[in-house]
């Protein structure tokens, strides 16, 4: 599995580097900045980039925003981003596309087995999220137990949501009629209380509150 990584940092960068390689991952590259990691993105054409969300210039949210630019031009593209804090707005639209994505704040890379299998998941088209990542974004819509009131389908078309599926391949997969998914889709925002105007996006919300409630596998199948 190839690997591109973007770090500004150069002893996290070169820490991450040996960290791969010896898990037996090919680490393509290592970029320093933004510019580099474009550059390098589209020489080698990895399998999946982990990227640190401040970079330079500006150190503001460069890694974030090539993430959300790489995943619009390839969808599905796996990204695996690292933060030192939750960026609330990006992250949600970094999430809107469940599906071969992973959010984790730098302090799970100490732990070498959780962040290698993290990595692994989100390439394999899985989801790999901070525990602290999913209780910040879902602040605010949590009401004792937020999957009570789904019945078995709803929770079901919930769970194929959580493992990446698009409407269409739900349909598919549960023989259902598309406007019986829209519906049981929108079954699902009005239990969970997601409205339109609520933060974040509905679709990324649904999906959280699933993840965190404990009943999604560990390394779901797309």
């Amino acid at each position: 599995m190839r690997v591109l990584i973007a770090e500004d940092d150069a002893l996290l960068r070169q820490g991450l580097v040996l960290l791969l390689e010896t898990e037996g991952f090919e680490v393509v590259g290592a970029a320093r900045d933004l510019a580099e990691f474009r550059a390098l993105f589209d020489e080698h054409q990895p399998d999946v980039a982990v990227l640190d969300v401040r970079l330079p210039p500006h150190f503001r949210r460069e890694g974030l925003e090539a993430a959300i630019r790489i995943r619009q031009q390839r969808p599905g593209f796996p990204v695996l981003v690292l933060s030192a804090h939750v960026e609330d707005g990006y992250a949600a639209e970094l999430l809107s596309d469940s599906r071969a994505i992973g959010y984790l704040l730098k302090d799970r890379v100490g732990d070498v087995a959780e962040f290698v299998d993290a990595l692994g998941r989100v390439a394999r088209g899985g989801v790999a999220l901070d525990p602290e990542v999913v209780s910040h974004l879902m602040r605010g819509s949590d009401s004792g137990d937020p999957l009570g009131s789904l019945t078995p389908r709803e929770l079901q078309v919930l769970g194929l949501m959580a493992e990446g599926h698009g409407n269409t391949r739900i349909r598919e997969l549960l023989g259902l009629s598309t406007p019986a998914v829209g519906k049981h889709i929108g079954s699902v925002f009005t239990k969970l209380g997601l409205t339109q105007e609520g933060s974040g996006h509905r679709r990324v919300q649904a999906v959280l509150a699933y993840l965190r409630s404990g009943a999604a596998p560990e390394a779901p199948s797309v």
